[in-house]
Formats: structure tokens, sequence, C-alpha cells
């Protein structure tokens, strides 16, 4: 209550206040038959009695008569609320505001919404009036846990670890690979900034300039369509650190994390398990594993590699083909023949896999396609194997291993969401499972040209050390110096060490990625000046916050977050411009008939 005019806040009256004279402040949550109403601020709710003698009607009739979400002020005794009428659900429920005067601050119009956690509105709605949705509990719980993590992150970092926070620019240039940018018109004909994606260049460049540990909560901005965990613009932790390895790095995030945790979302233990990239794909079917069930991939190529089912040999018969299958706990039980359908549809659609299922009957016999073609033996052997009970449903894929394993993880996270939609509970909503993913391949096929290859982080992460030879070979093969942070499934994080030598940035960029390294000179020549080993990690802060919240998207933890389409509804941006506006700039717009029409209409 420091620096304004009230005494005490909504939500800080207790007992112990009983008899005294307090001024609040805030907006009207509900009124009663004249007789009460419930004031609301940040903190919480304070019960006003409207008093009822002919000496105060007028401050009965202003308070009677005052909207919904008006705000108001009320000065008044704190009173013990008559006994059974306490409100144990209300940390101010033992006690109530008997106003002596009141005054309305500011009257509010007919709402487009109710302000109340509980009342379903359309998101498009709540985006428009996002100042209303703000009042909200959940949003204003959200934003605070946000605004605390922060605080006691800079904490941790500045101040236990003499960590310098930089403010790097916003308007650079074009960086080569990674996501697409956003352009920024200057005055000079033909060119243009760029909004960047990371800070990744500058933080580079701090280390070559002899910072030696730098941190930022950095803004950062990806022209593309914004999905539940994604937002053209969006909040890092950005971090880097000089003469450091990924141990290193992966140790002072695991201590991060651990000091700046929410009390009230339990503890956190370190260190945080590790997994190879080769590993979370064969047994999770894919790069950021939700570890908080089971439903493993099982490979049980070996088991049916002399089998005469048709196409399981056709499958072995490639390189790295192979057998794979997951298995359903109780999928008879809680799967309808239509989700099994609509698992399969699945896998076809979006992996052009096919997939057989393999049903556990109450008898403890196999019923599948497979099991003319296999002995009771056989089939005992392969129950033992995928560890299947009674009423479980398996389901096999064949295929080339990367496409199999892929299928299947997504067939894992359906197949999990079905089973808790029916009401079988699979994984904790109060557990927090942290993961980290290790020994990415450097680079990876381009999806558009798999004869071309592309950085599977960025072009600036490091061959892993074992494999520096192969990177003049045989750039397939090379791992890197690359680490994910997974938490329930999502990417949290990633990082990597840095290249530090500017022959081998220069020959990543120019003879494996066939990038044009001039658009870097300004980097490859500051490593020429005595470059120290160096890497960092990136925290994504909006998608970390959404988890611990249990938000259903990282608009739920954004003051102002754009819609999916990746407008802002609120003020209605991007929004048209002048030709007037535009001709410093150099640049005139072509529109479209249809759209020149409507424009005018």
């Amino acid at each position: 209550n420091s620096f304004v005019t009230r005494t005490n806040t909504c939500g800080e009256l207790r007992s112990a206040h009983v008899g005294q004279e307090v001024t609040l402040y805030g907006w009207v949550q509900y009124q009663r038959q004249g007789l009460f109403l419930v004031l609301r601020d940040f903190q919480g709710l304070t019960q006003i009695i409207i008093p009822q003698d002919e000496a105060h009607s007028h401050v009965k009739k202003l308070l009677s008569n005052a909207p919904v979400e008006s705000v108001v002020r009320v000065t008044g005794i704190v009173s013990p609320r008559p006994p059974g009428q306490e409100n144990p659900k209300m940390p101010t429920g033992d006690i109530e505001v008997k106003a002596e005067t009141a005054e309305i601050l500011s009257s509010c119009k007919k709402l487009p919404f109710e302000i109340k956690d509980f009342i379903k509105k359309s998101e498009a709605l709540r985006m428009q009036y996002r100042y209303l949705d703000l009042r909200s509990f959940r949003l204003q719980y959200n934003l605070r846990l946000r605004s605390q993590m922060v605080m006691r992150m800079r904490e941790y970092l500045c101040n236990l670890h003499g960590f310098v926070d930089v403010e790097t620019p916003t308007l650079f240039k074009r960086t080569p690979g990674g996501a697409k940018e956003f352009l920024v018109p200057s005055r000079e004909a033909g060119k243009f900034y760029s909004l960047p994606q990371s800070p990744q260049q500058f933080k580079q460049l701090l280390m070559v300039g002899g910072l030696d540990r730098y941190f930022q909560v950095a803004r950062c901005y990806r022209d593309e369509g914004s999905r539940p965990d994604r937002q053209p613009e969006f909040t890092q932790i950005d971090i880097e650190m000089s003469f450091v390895d990924q141990a290193g790095i992966q140790r002072l995030i695991e201590g991060l994390l651990q000091y700046s945790w929410p009390e009230e979302r339990g503890c956190i233990t370190t260190p945080f398990p590790s997994m190879t990239y080769e590993e979370a794909l064969a047994d999770y079917g894919t790069d950021k594993p939700d570890t908080r069930f089971g439903m493993k991939i099982v490979d049980i190529s070996d088991f049916l590699r002399g089998s005469d089912i048709q196409f399981v040999q056709n499958a072995l018969s490639y390189p790295r083909g192979t057998v794979k299958a997951i298995c359903v706990p109780q999928g008879v039980r809680y799967l309808k023949n239509k989700d099994l359908e609509s698992l399969k549809e699945s896998a076809r659609s979006q992996f052009n896999q096919e997939i057989m299922e393999i049903v556990c009957r109450p008898d403890r016999r196999l019923k599948s396609l497979l099991t003319k073609f296999l002995g009771e033996e056989q089939q005992s052997e392969l129950m033992q194997a995928l560890n299947m009970q009674v009423d479980d449903v398996v389901l096999l894929a064949a295929g080339e291993h990367k496409q199999v394993c892929s299928a299947l993880g997504s067939l894992r996270l359906e197949s999990a969401d079905l089973l808790e939609a029916a009401g079988l509970v699979l994984r904790d909503p109060t557990a927090f499972h942290f993961l980290w993913v290790v020994d990415f391949p450097l680079f990876l096929p381009k999806e558009e040209n798999p004869t071309e290859l592309e950085s599977a982080h960025h072009p600036f992460t490091a061959p892993h050390p074992s494999d520096t030879s192969l990177l003049y070979s045989d750039p397939t093969k090379v791992r890197s110096q690359h680490y994910d942070l997974v938490l329930n499934g999502s990417e949290v994080g990633g990082g990597s060490i840095r290249i530090h030598s500017a022959e081998q940035q220069h020959f990543v960029l120019e003879k494996v990625l066939k990038e044009d390294s001039e658009v870097l000179s300004h980097l490859l020549e500051a490593l020429e000046f005595g470059a120290p080993p160096h890497g960092g990690i990136a925290l994504g802060l909006d998608r970390l916050i959404s988890l611990i919240v249990d938000a259903p998207s990282i608009r739920d933890v954004i003051a102002f977050p754009k819609s999916f389409r990746g407008r802002d509804l609120m003020g209605n941006a991007p929004d048209y411009v002048t030709p007037e506006e535009l001709e410093p700039y150099h640049i005139q717009v072509s529109w479209p008939l249809a759209e020149k029409e409507a424009k005018q209409n």
C-alpha cells in the first residue's frame, strides 16, 4: 500500500483488523439486493455492507446502483461477520466492511462478457477486449507468477553467478537459415532491416568482446503462423558463456530453474535425466518425448524376422527397415472402433504409414490378421515382448526406421489423449518431467530437396568433438554439440556449444550449407580476432510458464498476445498506411483488384 491513497488491499483484511477504519479501492465484482457488494482488486475480494439507515441513504443509493465492474472507493469500519455467515473459501471471509462513505470513480458500461473464470467466452472476444480479460483471476495469476520467476532468474544469474544483463539491437539484418524474419523498411531505397529471430549473433559477439557471461530477457520475432505454442513475437531467457562445455550449461540451467521454480508447484529434482536424439526417436518417436507415461516403442524386428508375413519381410529387406509397435493399455475397454480407425488414418495421412492392430482377448489369445502366421508359442513370446495384458491393443508398423518411429510416436500421444478423454489417467497433471536431449545430428536433409543439407539447430553449432573429422568427409554422419531441454513433451529450451574457429565456420556456411557467407562477414571476421570457446542456451519463457500454470496456450501467459493468425484483435494491427507515409521508404503497394475495392468501400 506504499505510495497510494488506500489503507489496505481487498485481499488482506482479517479478524485482526476488526474495529479499524479502512479505505479500499477496487472493482464491483457483484452486488446483492442493495444489501452488500463484493469489491475486487489485484489481491482479492472483500465484502462491503451497504448501510440501510437514513443517515447514509446517499451511500446506499450510490453503491446499490453502481454497475458491475465500476471502480469505486469505499471507506468504512472492519467488522466480524455474523456467526454462521463466515465464508471459509475467501481469505477475507471472517470479516466485512461496513461502508461509511463511497465514491464511484469510474462507471462501467454494459460488458461484452462477464469477468469470471468459469464463464466460457470465445478467444477472439477475449483478445478484442484484452484489458477486460486481464481482470480475470487466471490471467492475473499467470502474469504475476511470470514476473516473480523472471525476477528470481535475474537474481540467480546476475547476483549469484556474475552474468551481465545486456540489451541487444532489435533492428538488424537478415540471418541465413532458420525461421522467416520480419522486414522493416529503411529510408535507403531497397534496403531493409530484419527483426532478429534471436540475439544469436550478438551474444556470440559479446563473448568475442570479453564479457564472459551474458543474459537477457530477449524479445524475438518470427514471421510464421501462430500456433498454440508459437507467437510472431515471443520472449526468451537468453544466455551465453565463455570457456564452458555442454555439462556446464546444463548444470547452470538446472540450478536456474530450481532457484526460480514456484513453491506452489512443488520441488524439481536435479540433475535432469538425459537421452540421445537416437534414443528419443527409437523409444518415443520424437525428439521431445513426454516421459510422464510409458507406452514406449518396442522393436520386434528380430522376433518377426523368421516369419512368413510378406509385408514384414518387405520392410526388413530395406536398409534401416524395421518392425516396431506400441502397446495401448486397456485399449479394448477405452477405445472405440472409430478411435482405432482414426489412429490408423492419422498414420496414413501424416506419415504414409500403414498400421496393424493386435488385440489381447479375455482368454489371453491374440486377435489379429497376423495370428494365422504365428504359432501359440510365438504369440506368447510376442505378448511377453510387448508386455501385453488382457484388453490391451498393440499398434504395429513396418517400414523405414525414422518413418515408423515418427508415426508410432505420434500415435502414442494421440492414444494417450483418447484414453484420458475416456477416463483413464496416464499423465499426472501436477508432474513436471524435465529431460535433456543430446547428440543431435549437426545437419539434416532439406525436406524440399533431400540432396542438400540444412542445420538441425543453426549454422553456428559446433560439431561433436569425436566427429570433427567427419565434418570434412561425411557431414551427414556428424553429431552436434546441440542440446534441447524438454518438459512434459514440449521443448522449452535449446542451445549449443558454438563454432569459435573462423575457418570452420566458413567451411560450414560455404561448403556444407551452400550459404553466402558474405551476409555473416562481420561474425566471421570477429572470430579471427581471438574468439574464446563459448556456448549458450535460450529458454522459451512463454512456453515454460504456460506449462507451469497448465495453460492451454502460450497466449494465456502473455499480456497482449497476437491471434492465431498473428493479428492484434484489440488494436486491429497490422493496419493500412497511406501512400504518403510509405513514400520516404521508397515502397508502393500493388493492390489486388478485389482488395482495392474492399478498401475503398
